[in-house]
């Protein structure tokens, strides 16, 4: 069989009504990306998009929220420590969990709860 699968365009978290600000400052502000427009068409929706790379991560607004605590986007960093420990600086609590060989990683939650995974291949 062919391979027809060639990436990930984005990635959808979700966060409360009226998420957007918190958002901004999160993913702006503290993981310095840059937020993209939403399509015209989904903009009634509210959320907010932010690039990340050539992929795009995308905050929906969830009627009945709840944050997921085990699925997550992963990203890829440079300078893994030093990114660490910016997010320490701005207030941002991380956390270590199981070490995978290869990989040195932590964990963060975004405003909502919302589990995030930074890693870096050794």
């Amino acid at each position: 069989m062919s391979t027809f699968i060639q990436g990930i365009d984005h990635v959808q978290l979700t966060g409360p009504k009226g998420c957007e600000d918190e958002a901004r400052t999160f993913y702006v502000d503290k993981l310095g990306l840059n937020e993209i427009p939403k399509p015209e068409s989904l903009r009634k929706n509210g959320g907010v998009w932010f690039q990340c790379g050539v992929q795009e991560i995308h905050i929906g607004v969830e009627e009945g929220f709840m944050p997921q605590k085990k699925a997550h986007p992963a990203f890829v960093v440079q300078n893994l420590h030093t990114f660490r420990q910016h997010l320490i600086n701005v207030g941002v609590p991380t956390k270590e969990d199981t070490p995978i060989v290869g990989r040195e990683r932590f964990f963060v939650q975004d405003p909502f709860g919302n589990r995030i995974e930074f890693l870096e291949y050794e």
